[in-house]
């Protein structure tokens, strides 16, 4: 069991209820998940297993897709609607894509966004949301974020549908706090569903109602993507026995020209049965070091 299952998260979990779930189904305590969810949101979880946990340093910086159903009239202390509302309900101007647009714009590109207070940043080795309950005024310095894209989806009464294509620490509820300041009204994010984890698709992922039945079956690797079918970016040299057994104590290998584009950063070395043995990096034209071994 070494690779990522990626889990369609339900809502209300939080995710590392889904890590602990996990460990139990797979029975190893090396499971991982590359990337927060909020106990509010739903989807693509992908989470690492045995010794992939290994790779999760290469997924740190992967873009996300989200949808998400913003709620006009109010703003909460979470800028989502698991939080304490910060006043009265306001009326809310009719909502079209005229009116939309110019304020939705302001979020599209690279921007600095400040974290929500009640986020899992750290302040002082401390995560900002238990300084924030205890009423500890937080302040949190604002990050440059880039969206792609952020596509109107459909509009109904107070509420909007969004899709989110963004890099890898981009909070949407904090677009979707600043854009209810932006109209005057208040908003908050009432739904959120992340539909992309970079290369993980939420199509590929599993209930764990799902992953609870393939385990009591004994067929959990049904849900399994390999170790060595992941980071397909890195080109892979499959090595024989000899040059696995190098690898293994550490001795730089060579990788065919005809394999590896001249220069590349990173190789993956494959073993003759097809399992991933190392992450290889470049030292020389075609010679890499074993930089992690699985």
């Amino acid at each position: 069991m070494d690779g990522i299952i990626v889990v369609d998260k339900p809502e209300g979990w939080t995710s590392h209820d889904v890590v602990n779930r996990m460990r139990r189904l797979a029975n190893t305590k090396k499971v991982g998940h590359l990337g927060t969810l909020d106990p509010i949101a739903t989807g693509a979880l992908p989470l690492v297993i045995g010794r992939a946990t290994r790779l999760a340093q290469f997924y740190t910086r992967r873009d996300k897709v989200y949808e998400a159903v913003i709620r006009f009239g109010f703003s909460t202390d979470t800028y989502d609607r698991a939080g304490v509302p910060d006043g009265p309900e306001t009326p809310v101007p009719a909502l079209d894509a005229e009116l939309l647009e110019p304020h939705l714009e302001r979020f599209r590109g690279k921007f600095l966004q400040t974290p929500p207070a009640v986020s899992a940043k750290k302040i002082a080795g401390r995560p900002a949301y238990e300084l924030a309950r205890k009423k500890i005024a937080v302040e949190l310095t604002p990050v440059e974020v880039e969206v792609s894209e952020l596509t109107l989806l459909g509009m109904d009464g107070a509420t909007i549908r969004v899709r989110a294509h963004c890099s890898a620490g981009t909070y949407l509820r904090a677009i979707a706090h600043e854009l209810g300041q932006s109209l005057g009204c208040g908003a908050h994010l009432e739904q959120l569903r992340r539909v992309q984890s970079g290369e993980f698709q939420v199509s590929q992922g599993r209930t764990l109602e799902e992953l609870q039945v393939l385990s009591d079956q004994g067929r959990l690797e049904e849900a399994l993507i390999p170790a060595a079918q992941l980071l397909p970016e890195f080109p892979a040299e499959f090595v024989d026995d000899v040059t696995e057994g190098q690898i293994r104590q550490g001795r730089d290998f060579v990788v065919s020209p005809f394999r590896v584009q001249k220069g590349a950063r990173h190789v993956r070395a494959v073993s003759r049965n097809g399992d991933l043995v190392a992450i290889g990096e470049i030292r020389l034209p075609n010679l890499y070091h074993p930089m992690l071994v699985l």
